[in-house]
């Protein structure tokens, strides 16, 4: 096989942290990312509330009718 022998690697801690390390960062850059799954076409927008005329200058613009 490829690589060095497990008896060699295990002998070190930091060995062992170094080639788990790359064993993480082989697996990290292996899997594909996922498919984006948003539409293509952007989502209806909701139709204008009609105000009623005396409401037509709330003293807060924002305020939910």
């Amino acid at each position: 096989m490829l690589g060095p022998r497990l008896n060699t690697v295990f002998a070190s801690r930091w060995k062992a942290l170094w080639w788990s390390a790359g064993i993480l960062l082989t697996a990290y850059c292996s899997v594909p990312q996922a498919p984006d799954d948003t539409p293509a076409t952007p989502a209806p927008a909701r139709p204008a509330q009609t105000q009623h005329p005396a409401n037509q200058h709330s003293a807060n613009p924002w305020a939910l009718k």
